[in-house]
């Protein structure tokens, strides 16, 4: 199949007819996949919300099936995953269950960080919400991004798209997504062709949440970049709330949806759990500490609970949960542990038992703090029913598979920061817009609103939006 007719089958597989824009897009995604040069290619597709992305990039699956050319879908986070795999109509898995060796011989998890070797010839990958994905290195010097690279290209023939919406925020601590960056990936020796979607497809249905991230990304190109501003008042999907009615509108979200589909962001953690704390008592009528079905949000990653689970490459930070049942509780090393049955709500409904740690459920900070983590760990070590004689090799052994070092640190998931929301949508969004750090500049501002109105799929409601809306 040449890039004409390749071009034509995409064509044919828009649920659409596409802009110009699209066309032109189309033609270069053609050439991309046609290309038999020997030369190491990425395509870089920068999205912005409305402009077709989505529906473009499951007509190019399609084609590619269709044409016998294997297509692997990846996405940073478990929720992305399925997000992605959703809407493409194709089966997609975190980058790192596809790159990444694990070995749980004897009931223990070894992870390595070198990628796993790429045995497939002339396919095409596909990773989505490839902003999130930072370049944090690690002692050797090894990143994410440069082991996804690494193992995409030592496939024969094999090439990579990223898509991604830099009006998103980046990476913590980052002001640019390293893999959305061209200079970046050229630096990895890739040819890159680069292409932008601008074009709002969607907003003749009247949809004040694309109207207002349309006007936030204009916003972010002004300069100087000026205060959020949102229209608010001619929609019926995009709307203010006041503290005074905060409860009645959650409350009725809870009531008119399943509990899963509400969600508030927030910009700390602290926030969120004063709203979580708040959902579960005035809203959700929960006393306990823990219920049955109470919906939980992953705090760090753990790569003990998921090595009984075949399909389950480790339990990632940012992942959802649901507990089906609650064993027992305790009290140990400082800390408070309970034994549950956890449902993955974000990996295809994987349930597995695991013990939990009670302690970071209202912890201020993203996960345990540091210095507990020391504490707990100082404790383990110095438990002589753990260690009555060991070396210190089999102490490491014994600490890599100890349920209370390793226990599942989680929060509650009725609200989260804006970051922890990346990858997934929600159909009823709450964006908690009452606090703004004294050192936020316009553009970080600008990018927060962008992010959280666009985790929406039906409605949002912007909590005491003040003057930035009308």
């Amino acid at each position: 199949m040449d890039s004409l007719e390749f071009a034509e089958s995409i064509y044919l597989n828009l649920p659409y007819e596409p802009n110009d824009q699209q066309v032109k897009l189309i033609a270069s995604l053609a050439r991309f996949v046609t290309d038999t040069s020997a030369d190491p290619r990425v395509f870089l597709l920068n999205g912005y919300a409305g402009t077709g992305k989505t529906s473009l990039t499951g007509a190019l699956v399609r084609t590619l099936r269709q044409a016998d050319i294997k297509v692997v879908l990846l996405a940073p986070t478990g929720r992305a995953a399925k997000v992605f795999g959703a809407f493409a109509r194709y089966p997609a898995s975190t980058i790192h269950r596809r790159i990444y060796h694990s070995d749980t011989a004897g009931g223990i998890l070894s992870y390595s960080r070198l990628p796993a070797e790429n045995r497939l010839t002339n396919a095409v990958f596909i990773v989505d919400e490839a902003s999130m994905i930072g370049n944090d290195t690690d002692a050797d010097g090894r990143s994410l991004l440069t082991d996804l690279i690494e193992y995409v290209y030592s496939g024969e023939g094999c090439r990579m798209m990223l898509l991604g919406d830099t009006a998103q925020l980046p990476p913590v601590g980052l002001t640019r997504s390293p893999a959305m960056d061209p200079d970046v990936l050229r630096a990895s020796g890739l040819k890159v062709s680069h292409a932008v979607m601008t074009k709002v497809v969607r907003q003749g249905s009247g949809s004040g949440i694309l109207y207002n991230a349309t006007r936030l990304r204009r916003q972010m190109l002004d300069e100087p970049v000026p205060a959020p501003s949102l229209i608010l008042d001619r929609f019926t999907d995009c709307r203010a709330v006041d503290s005074a009615d905060l409860e009645d509108a959650i409350s009725k979200s809870y009531s008119d949806l399943p509990e899963g589909d509400t969600l508030v962001i927030t910009r700390s953690n602290k926030r969120a759990v004063l709203f979580n704390l708040a959902i579960r008592s005035r809203i959700l009528g929960r006393e306990e500490e823990l219920c049955r079905g109470e919906r939980l949000m992953v705090a760090k990653n753990n790569y003990l609970w998921s090595a009984k689970v075949k399909t389950l490459d480790f339990v990632a930070n940012g992942d959802m949960a649901v507990v089906e049942s609650i064993h027992s509780t305790e009290t140990k090393y400082g800390l408070r542990f309970a034994d549950v049955h956890l449902r993955l709500t974000d990996r295809d409904d994987i349930s597995f038992d695991c013990k939990i740690l009670l302690d970071t459920l209202t912890s201020e900070s993203p996960a345990l703090e540091a210095a507990k983590a020391g504490e707990l760990y100082a404790a383990a070590l110095a438990d002589p029913d753990l260690f009555p004689t060991a070396s210190d090799k089999t102490r490491m052994r014994i600490l890599r598979s100890d349920p209370y070092v390793n226990a599942l640190q989680v929060k509650y998931a009725y609200a989260v920061t804006c970051h922890k929301a990346q990858g997934g949508q929600w159909p009823s969004v709450f964006v908690d817009a009452g606090y703004v750090p004294p050192d936020s500049s316009s553009l970080d501002l600008l990018r927060w609103y962008y992010t959280a109105l666009t985790r929406a799929t039906a409605s949002v409601q912007i909590i005491n939006p003040g003057s930035s809306a009308r």
